[in-house]
């Protein structure tokens, strides 16, 4: 069985970030940062909602 990467907050923060801020695309920022859509997804999604909480 395949051992599951590892990411650092970091990492995530910054993949999220592509997206999110820089304008990337899902596709893209996979292939440039070697992750699934599916954890990447879940990271923009976080990202979102963290931002979203320290707003007022």
């Amino acid at each position: 069985m395949q051992e599951r990467k590892t990411y650092t907050r970091e990492f995530k923060q910054r993949a999220a970030s592509m997206v999110l801020d820089d304008n990337g695309s899902i596709p893209d920022v996979c292939a440039s940062m070697e992750v699934g859509p599916t954890a990447l997804r879940r990271w923009v999604d976080q990202v979102r909602k963290e931002r979203q909480k320290g707003q007022p």
